[in-house]
C-alpha cells in the first residue's frame, strides 16, 4: 500500500528543514524567505520497526524490506491561495494527491527567521489553512452542483441523491466546517469520496518547536490553545534537533535522544500517529529469501493482505499459515512456532492483526 503524506504551513514554519531531516537529505531548500519550495519536494522513508530487524535476525535472510511512506514537501500557503495568492491552485492540486495531511505550525520564536504573518501565532496560521482548504472545497463543490444538477433534472436517482449530499456539504463549508466533520451514512459513502474535498482528507498537527521548548511540550496545554478536537492527532517536533540526527549511527542517535529525555525520533512518532490516523498496519513475511514488512488497513482481510504482495495471490487465495510476531520471536522461527503448535491456519474470513507473519497458499 502506498501511502503518501503532504507536509503543509505558512512559508518559514520549518516544514523544509523537517523534510529534509526526515528523508535524510538536502533536496528541499530551506531558505529564510517564502516561497522558496515551488515545486513539491518527496521523500520515501522506510517505517521505522525494530520487528522487522528482530525478524531478520532470527531468520538471516538474503535481504529485508521495509514498508515505506512518501512524504512530499508542498510549497508554504498563504492567505488567499484558493484565489491564486502565493503558489494558489499549484499548492491546492499537490494536496489532493495525498493521503493524509501534516500540518506544521511554528511554535518557536526567532528575530532572525521571518514569518510571512509578522508574528508567531500556530493557531492562527492554522486557521489560514484550513480556510483556504474550506474557500478551494467550495469552489469544487459550486462546481460539481452545476454538473450533477443538470443529471438530476433528468429523473436519475443517483444523482438526486449525490446533488443532496453535495448541498449538505455546502452548508458545512459555508459554515466554517471541514467536510471532515460532516456524519456521512453507508449510502452516502460512495458519493462522498468522488467528491475529492481537501477537507475531506485526515490530518494531523506538528509544533515545530525549539530544543528548549521541545523538551517541555505539553500536549493538552497545545490543544487547549489551538482548540483541537480530541481525534486529530499531535506531536511536537524539533526540525533542528531532526536535523542533528541525519549523521547520526542508530546507538548514537538513541543515546542522543536518551540524553534529552525521550525515546522516539520525529520521524518514528510522524509515522506512528500517521499509521493510527489512516487506520492502517503491519503483517510480515519470513523466509530465507526476504524478510518484509507489508502495510494494509486495519480489519483487513488474509486475502485482500495476499494482495497487497500481488493480485493474483489475492484471486486464488487458498489459506494462510499465520503466526503471532510474539510466538515467531519466542520460538525462534517458523520451525519452532509449528512445533510448539503455535501456527495456524486460518481461512478467507480471517482478519489480520497487527504484527502477524504469514505464508499464504493460492491457486495460479
Amino acid at each position: 500500500m502506498n501511502i503518501k503524506i503532504g507536509i503543509v504551513g505558512l512559508p518559514n514554519v520549518g516544514k523544509s528543514t523537517l523534510f529534509n531531516a526526515l528523508t535524510k537529505s538536502a533536496q528541499a531548500d530551506a531558505q529564510n524567505f517564502p516561497f522558496c519550495t515551488i515545486d513539491p519536494n518527496i521523500g520515501i522513508v522506510p517505517v521505522p520497526d525494530m520487528r522487522v530487524d528482530k525478524l531478520a535476525s532470527i531468520v538471516n535472510p538474503e535481504r529485508v524490506q521495509r514498508s515505506t511512506v512518501e512524504f512530499v514537501d508542498i510549497a508554504g500557503l498563504v492567505a488567499g491561495a484558493s484565489k491564486g495568492e502565493g503558489l494558489g491552485n499549484k499548492f491546492l492540486s499537490h494536496i489532493r494527491e495525498c493521503n493524509a495531511i501534516c500540518h506544521v505550525l511554528r511554535d518557536f520564536e526567532s528575530s532572525e527567521i521571518h514569518h510571512v504573518a509578522g508574528k508567531v501565532d500556530p493557531k492562527s496560521d492554522l486557521e489560514v489553512i484550513l480556510t483556504e482548504l474550506i474557500l478551494a472545497d467550495l469552489e469544487s463543490v459550486d462546481r460539481q452542483i452545476e454538473r450533477v444538477g443538470r443529471k438530476a433534472k433528468t429523473g436519475d436517482k443517483d444523482a438526486k441523491k449525490e446533488l443532496e449530499l453535495l448541498q449538505k456539504v455546502k452548508i458545512a463549508l459555508e459554515s466554517n466546517q471541514l467536510a471532515s466533520s460532516l456524519d456521512i451514512s453507508e449510502e452516502e459513502e460512495k458519493f462522498f469520496h468522488k467528491f475529492n474535498l481537501l477537507t475531506e482528507k485526515k490530518f494531523l498537527v506538528v509544533a515545530n518547536a525549539s530544543e528548549d521548548h521541545f523538551m517541555y511540550f505539553n500536549e493538552s496545554d497545545f490543544r487547549g490553545k489551538m482548540s483541537l478536537r480530541p481525534e486529530i492527532p499531535v506531536l511536537s517536533v524539533c526540525a533542528q534537533i531532526e536535523s542533528e540526527l541525519v549523521d547520526l549511527s542508530d546507538e548514537e542517535a538513541h543515546e542522543f535522544l536518551a540524553e534529552i529525555g525521550t525515546t522516539k525520533s520525529g520521524l518514528e512518532n510522524l509515522i506512528q500517529k500517521a499509521f493510527e490516523l489512516l487506520g492502517l498496519q503491519s503483517y510480515f513475511t519470513a523466509g530465507v529469501q526476504e524478510v518484509r514488512a507489508w502495510t494494509i488497513r486495519k480489519g483487513a482481510t488474509a486475502p485482500q493482505a495476499a494482495g497487497e504482495i500481488h493480485t493474483d495471490f489475492e484471486k486464488g487465495f487458498i489459506k494462510a499459515d499465520v503466526i503471532a510476531y510474539e510466538d515467531f520471536v519466542q520460538y525462534e522461527g517458523e520451525g519452532g512456532a509449528k512445533e510448539a503448535g503455535k501456527m495456524r491456519m486460518e481461512g478467507k474470513t480471517y482478519i489480520v492483526k497487527d504484527g502477524d507473519v504469514m505464508h499464504f497458499k493460492f491457486n495460479n
